[in-house]
């Protein structure tokens, strides 16, 4: 029996070794799997994510200081663009062909509109400036006040950047603006005024770091850091205040109920009166003869019917010698009546898309819901950089129902079924094809060199994109349960009308005020900066052939179902 027994436990040691070994191997190869698993993912994140969409990110990551991989600088089109199969010359070009090719293609465009979209590059924003410039742009430190976000005290521009932000940033943005102070809230949130908040905090309680400089401070929880937005040292660059001329106007019949602020100054200047408005926190300056009046856009002067220039003379105020007439003129101060966004508080009980294909104006689009709403829009995918600047919708999940509307580039049967309603913006092909090319290359505020446009990838783009331009609009009006259909030209033409019928759809009221604010501020932060490509046809005749056979159709499309059809500018006579 004791022999028995002393061969068992000699058998189960035996095991027990076994296992451990085992284990141990386990746990090894495991490693070994993920370390090969994340230098694949690190590969193929300068070439895109494959996936369908992107997973929602928890909310306390904020992408702050993680290395976002870059797409290379002269990507190629994927593997298989070539391989596509093309039908005979006489089935081309119709609705069942392109809904055929649609679905072919879907995959192919998700995988490099995916690796595009989540490039981070640098969005031009007001104030964004290099780290490596905050130290020569330092004010005082105010202290540590409370932020209230229903009632701020500093109601100036409202800027954000998740990433870099830094006091320095901040305070240059303000001083551009001409705004006296600076505040920053949650590490990354800057808000500009010309008043301190009333409300003082502890010291402590100021514990956020900024987002771009370790061992600054930059607020905290409903706390803001306040410094004063000083002018630059001697001998650097000097701020870039622009004083936009708006035209000549027919001044309202009561000026002073009209305008909550004036000033009578004998030799009223331009600069007297624009710094004077600056300082009330008012966007526009309204001179007439030696009278400066400040103020909003209204129902009262709304700034929609100008008058030939020659009635207040040139542009300077001594010429506009009082009367009937007014010069206007933009200041550099932000007009905040629209400024102020948040989620739904309940979920919506209607999943409404805002979709467009790629370079159709969907963030310009979203940036005008967002204002006249006061609601986030989301986003089917997650773009950091848009993140980063203020599209806080682009971290909720897609289908949470928090926010106002959905962006969406997709196309399919099932996507488009899982919404109950969408805005469908369609823009020229032509701009299309050209502002999603130049997206690619140069980010959303960039041009795409010359070099882009004379490679070989410029034609196999249009070849593919063109056909996408077309199939998306076919399958939305097929698939699609509620649609109103928008036109990026007769928004950008007539932006309150278009606006109104996009927010009426939306189910939402609005004051004309707030709306007129949304056309004040109307390109936001969304127009391309920088050298512009040099007057050249990118189009080839074929081309030209290709892309004019697709608008016939969407216009055939759009009309068989009692839609107007598309613009005249660019359907082909």
């Amino acid at each position: 029996m004791a022999k028995a027994f002393f061969r068992l436990q000699k058998f189960l040691r035996r095991i027990q070794f076994l296992l451990f070994f085992l284990t141990a191997a386990y746990l090894m190869a495991g490693s070994l799997l993920l370390l090969q698993r994340t230098r694949l993912v690190l590969q193929q994140g300068s070439r895109g994510a494959p996936g369908n969409q992107a997973l929602p990110v928890p909310e306390d990551t904020g992408r702050a200081g993680m290395p976002e991989p870059r797409s290379p600088q002269n990507p190629r089109l994927p593997a298989g663009t070539d391989a596509l199969q093309e039908p005979a010359p006489g089935q081309q070009h119709g609705p069942r062909w392109l809904v055929s090719r649609n679905s072919e293609l879907r995959q192919l465009r998700r995988r490099w509109f995916h690796r595009l979209s989540s490039d981070p590059e640098p969005l031009q924003t007001a104030g964004s400036k290099a780290v490596k410039h905050t130290a020569e742009h330092k004010g005082t430190y105010m202290g540590c006040f409370t932020h209230d976000s229903r009632e701020r005290t500093l109601k100036g521009a409202v800027f954000y950047d998740l990433r870099k932000m830094t006091v320095g940033h901040c305070q240059e943005a303000c001083a551009e603006r001409a705004y006296s102070y600076a505040g920053l809230a949650f590490g990354a949130e800057c808000y500009c005024g010309n008043t301190l908040p009333a409300a003082a905090a502890a010291a402590e309680e100021c514990s956020s770091e900024c987002k771009g400089e370790r061992g600054s401070v930059c607020g905290g929880l409903n706390r803001l850091s306040v410094y004063s937005a000083q002018q630059p040292r001697a001998g650097a660059r000097p701020l870039r205040r622009n004083v936009i001329y708006r035209g000549c106007f027919r001044a309202p019949e009561n000026l002073t109920d009209t305008f909550p602020a004036s000033l009578i100054q004998p030799n009223l200047t331009v600069e007297m009166c624009s710094e004077f408005c600056s300082k009330k926190e008012f966007p526009l300056a309204v001179i007439r003869g030696q009278e400066c009046y400040c103020g909003y856009p209204t129902r009262r002067f709304s700034l929609r019917e100008g008058t030939d220039g020659r009635r207040c003379g040139s542009h300077n105020a001594s010429s506009a010698a009082g009367g009937d007439y007014c010069l206007v003129y933009q200041t550099p101060v932000q007009d905040t009546r629209c400024t102020d966004r948040k989620f739904l508080t309940t979920k919506s009980k209607v999943f409404v898309a805002l979709s467009s294909f790629p370079g159709a104006g969907n963030t310009w689009a979203r940036h005008l819901i967002e204002h006249a709403t006061g609601y986030y829009t989301g986003s089917y995918y997650f773009d950091g950089a848009l993140y980063n600047k203020g599209f806080k919708g682009e971290k909720d999940h897609w289908r949470s129902r928090r926010t106002i509307c959905v962006k969406t580039h997709e196309s399919g049967k099932t996507e488009i079924e899982m919404f109950d309603s969408a805005i469908l913006l369609i823009r020229n092909p032509y701009k299309s094809l050209m502002a999603e090319f130049n997206r690619k290359y140069a980010g959303h505020l960039g041009y795409a060199t010359d070099r882009n446009w004379k490679s070989k990838e410029w034609p196999d783009f249009v070849n593919s994109y063109a056909s996408w331009w077309a199939s998306h609009v076919l399958e939305w009006l097929k698939y699609g349960k509620r649609l109103l259909v928008v036109h990026y030209e007769e928004l950008k033409q007539s932006l309150i009308p278009k606006l109104k019928e996009m927010v009426e759809f939306l189910n939402v009221t609005v004051t004309e005020d707030r709306l007129l604010c949304v056309e004040n501020n109307r390109d936001g932060n969304f127009k391309r900066s920088g050298a512009k490509q040099k007057n050249f046809e990118p189009f080839t005749q074929e081309m030209k052939d290709l892309i004019n056979r697709y608008i016939l159709t969407v216009d055939e499309a759009l009309k068989g179902r009692n839609f107007s059809g598309l613009p005249r500018e660019y359907v082909p006579r």
